[in-house]
């Protein structure tokens, strides 16, 4: 796997400090450790920082607002999913507005997709 720089651990810290309110609302519920499942937020993974990540499982979860879905944002989150994938990882892209609708649901669904893996 490609080492961290520190330059993207350097961006890790700071998107620590400053996450989306579907983030926070998600961290509320994945920093309490669902059926033992242990998450990290803002991890970063070789040039890329990763939303949320559980390292047991090798899971990387990307919480995804609109703007996911305009310009050359699609693109550029393929070519990230498939290095990612390319290392071993599944990746899991979950709409922000998901998240703010239900976030038992969005974390029930990752505690199921971990556990039948």
């Amino acid at each position: 796997m490609r080492s961290t720089s520190k330059a993207t651990v350097k961006i890790a810290r700071g998107l620590r400090r400053a996450l989306s309110p579907p983030e926070v609302l998600l961290w509320q519920r994945l920093r309490l450790r669902p059926c033992g499942v242990k998450f990290r937020r803002q991890h970063p993974v070789g040039r890329y920082v990763a939303d949320f990540y559980a390292p047991d499982a090798r899971l990387i979860v990307e919480v995804d607002g609109v703007a996911h879905d305009r310009g050359e944002r699609p693109e550029r989150d393929a070519l990230r999913d498939d290095w990612l994938r390319g290392q071993g990882f599944v990746v899991v892209r979950i709409a922000a507005s998901d998240v703010l609708k239900d976030v038992d649901a969005v974390v029930d669904g990752l505690v199921r997709l971990i556990a039948s893996r």
